[in-house]
Order: structure tokens, then C-alpha cells, then sequence
């Protein structure tokens, strides 16, 4: 078993007994939450480094794929024009989020290079291009740890939040502040250990509210290839992809409504006691 990623503590087997929690309306069944829908009308946007296209695990859903560069400092948003993933990292989200949510579109978004790593600015960008875009959910998992991008980040996740647009974030693997994971509008998430990607819980006591399938998890990668990999960042679509299959069964529900549905079909989620 690899490393446990930091953020994932509350979500252990031996210590999740803590999690059991009876929802205010009651639990509601997986049926309910996602009726018959795969994610049918919903454009779910990944803003990471990029998603290959060509890739059989996205399903040909990529609609359309864009770069913002830095330009003296500046974000400019352009037109990807056949360029695909640097990493890898982007097309494992988005290979996640395809066999949970396999009718949804996706949109690539490429704010990372090819070290896998980017600046604040150009994911502020890139969320709002994914707002303005279209998208319904917008999977981020990445962060920026940047105080001075604080109410940049504020800003844009009230922007989401009255746009209707749910934001995934995952929780940065390392212990610290980043953004915009830890506000709260955000559904933030971690990995739990339980080796199922149809497992999730809800965690009561936030900054962290989901754990979702982020240990050891067989993912896409570049060049058509797929890894073993690790971390919140793996975490982060399953719940994304969970979120765009709500959205096709209740086209109606907002941001929060989302969010109580997930909280109530989690599996640490009980039933009132007879009587």
C-alpha cells in the first residue's frame, strides 16, 4: 500500500467510526441521487495539465481544449490546437471522471507545464475561462498556496457558486493553506483507503468535507498508457464525476444541493433507528 496522502486521516478505516452520521432529511439511496443518468448534459472541466484526447479512456468527450499562458505575468487564454497532455496528470483526472460520468463532456484546460507544476494566476484564469465556458462542474486537482491570490481565489469561487458551476478541489497532499480548496462553497476532498471507487464518505468537520477512492488508483496517463498512482489529486474527479451524474439526475439542484445530496449517499450515512 502506498504512502497515505496528508488530509486523509479523518477518512482511515480505524478512525472513521467517527464519520457515522445520521443526515437532518435521512440518507438517500445511490438510486435517487443519480436516477438513470452517466452524466448527460453536464460539462465537467479539468483545469490541470492538459487531457489527450485521443486517449481511449476519455471516450472522445474532450469538446474542446485550451492553454492559458503567462505572458509577462499576465494570463492569456488560447486555443489548444491539438495539443494534448504534458504530463499525464490531467488525462488520469479525466479518465477518472469519464467512467463514472461516461455521458458528460469535458474540457481541457492547461494551466500546468511539463513539470506538472503552474502559477497562481493561470489557475485563477483558468477557472474563470471553465465558468465562462459552460462548464457545470470544474475538477481542480490542484492548488495554489498563494496569500496574496486569497481573495482572487475568494472572488472566483463566489463567481462559481452564483453561476451555478460546482467546483471540485482537492486538498493539497501536503498540510498548509491552499486555495481554493479550503473555502467553503468549494467541495474539497482527500483520500480514503478503502480500495472502491464507488465508496465515499462525508466528513462532518470540515476543512475537508469528501474522501473518494485516492490510494493505489489505476489511472490514464500519457502516450495511451495507464499507472498506478496515488494521492488527492486521484480523489478529487471521483467525486467530480459523482457530481456531474446528481446534476443529469437533478437538473434543477444548485451548488449546495449537490453537495447535501453527495453528504446523504455517502457511505458513513445511516438510517434512524426503528421507532
Amino acid at each position: 500500500m502506498s504512502e497515505t496522502p496528508a488530509w486523509s486521516e479523518p477518512f482511515l478505516g480505524p478512525d472513521r467510526s467517527h464519520l457515522l452520521r445520521l443526515p437532518p432529511l435521512g440518507p438517500i439511496g445511490r438510486a435517487a441521487a443519480f436516477g438513470d443518468g452517466e452524466g448527460r448534459g453536464q460539462v465537467v472541466a479539468v483545469v490541470d495539465s492538459g487531457i489527450e484526447a485521443g486517449h481511449p479512456a476519455v471516450g472522445g468527450r474532450v469538446r474542446e481544449a485550451v492553454i492559458v499562458d503567462l505572458e509577462g505575468g499576465r494570463p492569456s487564454v488560447r486555443d489548444a490546437a491539438g495539443e494534448g497532455d504534458l504530463v499525464g496528470h490531467g488525462t488520469a483526472c479525466a479518465g477518472i471522471i469519464h467512467a463514472i460520468a461516461p455521458a458528460a463532456a469535458l474540457l481541457s484546460v492547461r494551466v500546468l507545464g511539463p513539470d506538472n507544476r503552474g502559477r497562481g494566476p493561470a489557475l485563477a484564469a483558468g477557472i474563470e475561462w471553465a465558468i465562462g465556458a459552460g462548464a457545470t462542474v470544474v475538477n481542480l486537482s490542484l492548488s495554489s498556496h498563494s496569500d496574496a491570490l486569497y481573495a482572487t481565489f475568494h472572488e472566483l469561487v463566489d463567481e462559481a457558486y452564483f453561476a451555478n458551476v460546482v467546483l471540485v478541489c482537492a486538498a493539497n497532499n501536503v498540510p498548509g493553506p491552499s486555495y481554493p480548496s479550503l473555502f467553503a462553497a468549494v467541495l474539497s476532498v482527500a483520500a480514503h483507503d478503502v480500495p472502491d471507487p464507488a465508496v465515499w464518505f462525508h466528513n462532518p468537520s470540515p476543512p475537508v468535507e469528501f474522501a473518494a477512492h485516492g490510494l493505489d488508483v489505476d489511472v490514464a496517463w500519457r502516450g495511451g498508457s495507464r499507472i498506478v498512482a496515488t494521492g488527492n489529486s486521484f480523489a478529487a474527479p471521483h467525486i467530480a464525476g459523482y457530481a456531474a451524474r446528481i446534476r443529469a439526475a437533478h437538473p434543477d439542484a444548485r451548488p449546495f444541493e449537490v453537495k447535501a445530496i453527495l453528504a446523504a449517499a455517502a457511505d458513513n450515512a445511516i438510517a434512524a433507528a426503528p421507532g
